[in-house]
């Protein structure tokens, strides 16, 4: 397992890193025994990053961290979690300093840790990055020990490009996949001139690049990837990063042929994301110890040729930039 530096952190974290969304709650049933195992399973393989939310199953996601950092001991992985989706309404008037402080309070305990490694406000409205006051807030809750660095998870590039303008921005998360290519293009960039770490998130849009699902495939009722196809319980573009269904499974369909060797779909889409030095860690989930393990091995993939890349990007453009493009 490679490392790559956190942005201004001082922190190096594992370039796979393990997204404990599906764990907590939204992807169907995972019982506690599977979910412990497939944590396990990735600390062993040299994952050092964890991202988890509060709203992840209620806690449960992140009681299931500190369950399996107390089996262990030892040095703890970087842990990153969120916090602003507790809010009954998404206002910028909720990210009062009462409520960041008491989501982090309930963090710090459910984490069973003295100081958060990084907290990100959790997709918030778009307006709150013009409000300064928010990231001054965060200031203190640095000051006062709670949190040693904080960031944002965003659904927008043009939010993640706003976001970094605020100095102490450590990291932004954003979706970033062969079929969300946009971030590519400019903010990339801009995060690299200021030092700004970027956690990729969805990188297999919702396991479509898996390569597993077919027309027919069925979801649990529990599952994002069913109630929210059409974006009915939030944004329509964490699932299936916003990609018609069909529409991406035809896209699947062109991908396939360019997966050779001992590459699974999954790994190759993992290696795709690899490929751009702007990312610090793209973040799979897993719930079980296969699929943990299956994720951490993208990471001793040979590089992709150019070829390939550009075979990627041409089905991309092809297939999927008129339905994401613009719109994210």
């Amino acid at each position: 397992m490679q490392s790559r530096k956190f942005g201004r952190t001082g922190r190096s974290v594992s370039e796979i890193g393990f997204g404990a969304w599906a764990i907590g709650a939204a992807w169907g049933e995972v019982n506690d025994d599977d979910a412990v195992a497939a944590l396990h399973a990735a600390l062993d393989a040299g994952v050092t990053f964890l991202d988890t939310a509060d709203v992840y199953g209620d806690g449960r996601s992140e009681k299931l961290i500190a369950r399996v950092m107390k089996e262990r001991g030892g040095e703890r992985p970087f842990i990153a979690t969120k916090a602003g989706r507790r809010l009954p309404k998404q206002t910028v008037e909720g990210y009062s300093l009462e409520n960041l402080t008491g989501w982090i309070d309930r963090s710090l305990k459910y984490l069973e840790t003295d100081t958060l490694d990084l907290v990100q406000l959790h997709c918030p409205p778009t307006d709150l990055y013009y409000h300064p006051e928010v990231f001054e807030r965060l200031d203190r809750l640095v000051e006062q020990g709670k949190i040693r660095n904080y960031g944002v998870s965003v659904e927008r590039v043009e939010e993640a490009l706003k976001a970094i303008q605020y100095p102490s921005v450590v990291s932004v998360q954003i979706i970033f996949n062969a079929f969300r290519q946009r971030p590519a293009e400019l903010f990339f960039a801009e995060a690299k001139k200021n030092d700004v770490a970027v956690i990729a998130r969805v990188p297999l849009a919702s396991g479509l690049l898996s390569g597993k699902f077919k027309a027919d495939s069925k979801f649990e009722p529990t599952d994002h990837r069913l109630f929210n196809r059409n974006g009915e319980a939030f944004d329509v573009g964490e699932t299936f990063s916003g990609v018609p269904y069909e529409v991406g499974l035809a896209a699947v369909e062109k991908i396939r042929p360019l997966v050779s060797g001992d590459a699974t779909m999954a790994k190759f889409a993992l290696r795709w994301i690899l490929m751009f030095d702007a990312v610090s860690v793209v973040i799979p989930g897993a719930r079980n110890p296969a699929q943990a393990r299956s994720n951490a091995e993208a990471a001793v993939l040979a590089p992709l040729s150019d070829d390939l890349m550009g075979k990627v990007k041409a089905i991309y453009d092809q297939d999927i930039r008129p339905y994401v493009h613009q719109r994210w």
